[in-house]
């Protein structure tokens, strides 16, 4: 027999267009003259109880989140967008109220030796 229960959507909490100066890149003028970076970060978890209560310990804070993620930005280099984007989504993850993350790293100027808008990297990572 199928389970009677309707399914509900997950809360989610977003942290859009986190914005910094860094120097990620596999090329090494990448590395030497850094560019901007932006981040997404969309945290699925339940607000129900904090929203019961009003009460900030029972959510995601998302100025501390913000902060940590662009800690992680602005941090140690990697060569690989997606290397980043799993460094971002495990700062998320630390949080045990936050059940799953999707993170959507962009790097506007990079080089691709033709015009575009974006280039865009996004995992979604569950905890386990």
């Amino acid at each position: 027999m199928a389970d009677a229960r309707p399914s509900r959507r997950p809360d989610r909490i977003a942290v859009r267009g986190l914005t910094a100066h860094a120097f990620h890149g596999v090329y090494e003028a990448e590395r030497q003259l850094g560019q901007t970076f932006h981040v997404d970060a969309v945290l699925e978890l339940d607000t129900a109880p904090a929203a019961a209560g009003d009460d900030l310990e029972r959510t995601v804070n998302y100025a501390e989140l913000a902060r940590a993620l662009h800690s992680v930005l602005t941090g140690e280099p990697v060569g690989l967008l997606e290397t980043l984007a799993q460094r971002l989504a495990d700062v998320c993850l630390v949080d045990p109220l936050v059940d799953a993350v999707e993170i959507t790293v962009h790097k506007p100027e990079a080089d691709l030796g033709v015009p575009f808008d974006d280039v865009t990297v996004a995992i979604r990572r569950e905890r386990t």
